[in-house]
């Protein structure tokens, strides 16, 4: 009969890019005596080993790039925080770069079913369907939270007419965000306010669809990091920003800063009610609240930051992370 492994590691999956709440989390597991593995996807194969025997996790292992080893076995749960794409070494012919890229994805995505009995957050998934953005404002509307007339076009004349349905009250974004980690901005794409001067190229809609929602006016936004039922919600006013009055993430950080707030018990109950719904186990939530009082739904990304949150008031969603991957 094989010896029994001990399963006192946890795989953190991220990207070379990452830091800060990718430390918090691994503090946290520590300190419960459990052994964190980064795994930096984008360093796979280049970087990092994956060897899997089908049908048998002992032998199982990774390598990663710091020079530690694990098994399958000893895997206890999975923090999906981020997954990225391969990075291929730049003397790769490249004939075979598109190749080997999907082959890596491949190889990658054998490796983390050889976990299906770990404690994932989030079941990768239960994650992809989440961010389908229909699917989210769908379900959000159903769980009781109000949610912006949204449209998604490729089509220049519905984006013209919702342009007019609105009264020029419409703002433009991307389906899935473009984003690195918590303070990087390269390739980011921010939500803007659509003038009647960009409609008049929208005929570029037919290379890319996009999201095209009514403004709704602001007495302050919210970032709800969502955990396991937890709700840690922080609350910013970038409107006399000189450019966050639209998009929050452009105010430089000396504009505007984070405070505590309490979120409405029907609007936490519906929050909870709407994560159990897409089956994830953390989100992080985007909320408006009006002048008149009034909270809007504006979209949850299962892989969304936090980290400001902790850091400027003190939440402890660290913490919370990782009671979440502890629990069975």
């Amino acid at each position: 009969m094989p010896p029994t492994t001990s399963r006192d590691a946890v795989l953190l999956l991220t990207h070379s890019g990452d830091f800060y709440t990718i430390d918090l989390v691994s503090q946290a597991l520590a300190r419960r005596g459990i052994r964190p593995i980064r795994f930096n996807t984008d360093l796979f194969p280049s970087c990092v080993k994956l060897s899997a025997r089908a049908g048998d996790e002992r032998v199982t292992h990774l390598f990663t790039e710091a020079g530690e080893q694990i098994s399958a076995a000893e895997v206890r749960a999975v923090w999906a925080r981020k997954l990225w794409s391969p990075r291929m070494s730049d003397d790769l012919d490249e004939r075979y770069r598109s190749m080997c890229i999907g082959e890596s994805a491949a190889a990658l995505e054998g490796f983390l079913d050889g976990l299906y009995d770990a404690r994932w957050v989030n079941d990768l998934e239960r994650q992809r369907d989440a961010e389908n953005k229909q699917r989210q404002l769908r379900l959000a509307a159903r769980a009781g939270l109000r949610v912006p007339r949204t449209l998604v076009t490729n089509d220049p004349v519905a984006a013209r007419q919702f342009f007019a349905e609105t009264e020029g009250q419409t703002v433009a974004k991307l389906l899935r965000p473009l984003t690195v980690s918590m303070d990087a901005v390269d390739n980011f794409v921010y939500t803007n306010r659509v003038s009647e001067e960009d409609l008049v190229s929208a005929e570029t809609l037919r290379h890319c669809p996009m999201v095209f929602q009514e403004l709704i006016p602001k007495a302050y936004e919210l970032r709800v990091a969502c955990v396991a039922g937890e709700v840690f919600a922080g609350a910013l006013d970038a409107s006399g920003t000189s450019r966050g009055q639209t998009d929050w993430r452009r105010a430089a950080p000396d504009e505007c800063r984070w405070q505590k707030v309490q979120l409405p018990t029907d609007i936490a109950s519906s929050l909870r009610l709407l994560m159990s719904e897409l089956g994830l186990v953390f989100g992080a939530v985007d909320l408006i609240c009006t002048p008149s009082g009034e909270h809007v739904f504006l979209e949850v990304n299962p892989g969304g930051e936090w980290g400001m949150l902790e850091r400027d008031l003190g939440l402890p969603i660290s913490e919370a992370i990782a009671g979440a991957l502890l629990d069975h």
